[in-house]
């Protein structure tokens, strides 16, 4: 994982601008907006929604479709190394289920302390430990893609290992940090099937964006009694 910079540190700067037009477009769709509301009441530790549900609410938006349209589900990580076992990731799996009954989407619940137990069984390829779930954000396929949201009391947390202008712009590369990346082509065709003008290129960057951690953007809670 780079070191993250933070535009909040900068008002005003065209990354800040970037991630609060990411996030208040992510929050268009209102299953993402219910999640990311009722995720800090269910105590996991570390846990993000992260990926699809995000940046494909961007891409319909963009293509002028419902925000929700064509999402296949909503991904939730969590780190918990105490226990690596699936029983114990298939009761959170439960809880989150139970949370969020009335939406009318998929949730897929995963704890990344535990990914390197199965994915090369799955997969094909090995995969390293991961030391937190923001490890588990960086090794998706796609660059760009990589991004996700955290729930805290005081707003939203957004992480975005590639910053976001990839993803905004619809750019997809080969993600080099990705554990298997004779996954790339598949996944990008799947993308630009669903959203035909994306544009997929077959080399990485040769100037990687900087990574961005943003604090206290977006669903701050208002002050008591002024809800």
């Amino acid at each position: 994982m780079s070191e993250p910079t933070s535009p909040s540190d900068k008002p005003g700067s065209a990354a800040e601008a970037l991630a609060r037009l990411f996030v208040d477009q992510a929050l268009a769709n209102p299953a993402n907006r219910a999640i990311l509301e009722r995720l800090p009441t269910l105590g996991l530790p570390d846990a993000w929604l992260v990926a699809g549900c995000l940046f494909q609410t961007v891409w319909n938006l963009r293509t002028a479709r419902p925000a929700m349209d064509g999402i296949r589900d909503y991904d939730l990580f969590y780190f918990d190394g105490g226990d690596l076992s699936a029983e114990a990731e298939h009761a959170v799996a439960r809880r989150v289920e139970a949370a969020c009954a009335d939406l009318p989407v998929t949730l897929e619940v995963k704890n990344q302390a535990r990914v390197h137990t199965w994915y090369e069984a799955h997969f094909g390829a090995p995969y390293s430990p991961l030391r937190n779930a923001m490890d588990g954000i960086d090794r998706f396929l796609v660059e760009g893609t990589c991004v996700g949201l955290q729930a805290r009391a005081d707003g939203l947390t957004l992480y975005a290992p590639d910053g976001l202008a990839g993803l905004m712009g619809g750019v997809l590369r080969p993600n080099p940090r990705s554990p298997d990346p004779r996954l790339y082509a598949a996944k990008a065709a799947d993308y630009r099937r669903r959203w035909p003008w994306l544009t997929v290129l077959d080399t990485e960057s040769q100037a990687p964006a900087r990574s961005l951690l943003v604090h206290r953007i977006g669903l701050q809670r208002p002050p008591d009694g002024q809800e």
